[in-house]
């Protein structure tokens, strides 16, 4: 079984983030790690290529070539190969051009599974994973906290506020992860020593098919026209609670009759 596992380039949870003004989009020049809800789609595929006895785990992902550092933490996990779709064309892609490079690159790939995280820290988008699964004509099943693949199917289970999903499906398939669904093991030295050697392939649009109109701000649908400041705050009173803070609060929607 061959399982790819769609991962994003992020920048680091530590990282101050914000907008570059000149191209109104996140600025992504410091340093970058795996998407960590990515890192519970690489969890599940290794359990389920471990359980099966045989197969391989394919990270695919869409990035600067910087972004080939980050994905060696998957292959450090256990995976066996880092597909990046790596071209200047591409960059500024939204969610419609993403999922048009990330379908031609996973088509490349003929995968049984393709696993999304449920999100990205950096976007919170949580629909790259729909996006991609219509342009392959795949079922989709999302929030997935417990997979099952058995007999050329899976079933996956997920809890709503009405009680638990249980859905089937055929495969191939496009599976999005929840983070309840494992704990993403820790790479051990041995796995961080051989990550550099395993199969790094780098790839443009070109080697895809796709046409530069369909990726980056050219194949966009979305586009950003302005950043402002947020709007100044109106009149606040700040009170200083010296043990009767609660009191002055009291006093104050007394005064303005919102008691």
């Amino acid at each position: 079984m061959k399982i790819a596992v769609c991962a994003k380039y992020v920048p680091e949870a530590s990282a101050n983030r914000r907008i570059d003004a000149s191209t109104k989009r996140l600025d992504r020049s410091g340093e970058g790690a795996l998407n960590p809800f990515d890192a519970n789609a690489v969890e599940e595929a290794l359990k389920a290529r471990d359980a099966s006895g045989d197969g391989e785990v394919v990270i695919v992902s869409v990035g600067p070539e910087r972004a080939l550092e980050a994905m060696r933490r998957a292959l450090a996990m256990g995976a066996d190969r880092v597909v990046l779709v790596s071209d200047d064309g591409a960059a500024g892609s939204d969610l419609v051009a993403t999922s048009r490079v990330l379908a031609a690159a996973l088509e490349r790939e003929s995968a049984n599974l393709v696993l999304f995280g449920q999100q990205a820290n950096d976007s919170d988008g949580a629909v790259l994973w729909a996006a991609v699964a219509e342009r392959l004509q795949l079922p989709l099943i999302s929030q997935v906290a417990e997979l099952t693949l058995e007999d050329g199917k899976l079933r996956g289970k997920r809890q709503t506020e009405y009680g638990y999903d249980v859905i089937e499906a055929p495969l191939p398939a496009v599976v999005a992860v929840s983070d309840a669904i494992n704990e993403p093991r820790y790479p051990s030295l041995k796995g961080i020593m051989g990550a550099k050697k395993k199969p790094q392939d780098t790839l443009s649009l070109e080697d895809l098919a796709v046409d530069a109109g369909e990726a980056g701000e050219a194949g966009s649908r979305t586009t950003v026209e302005a950043l402002n400041d947020p709007p100044a705050r109106g009149d606040t009173i700040k009170i200083d609670d010296d043990g009767s803070g609660a009191q002055k609060i009291v006093d104050f929607l007394a005064e303005k009759k919102a008691l």
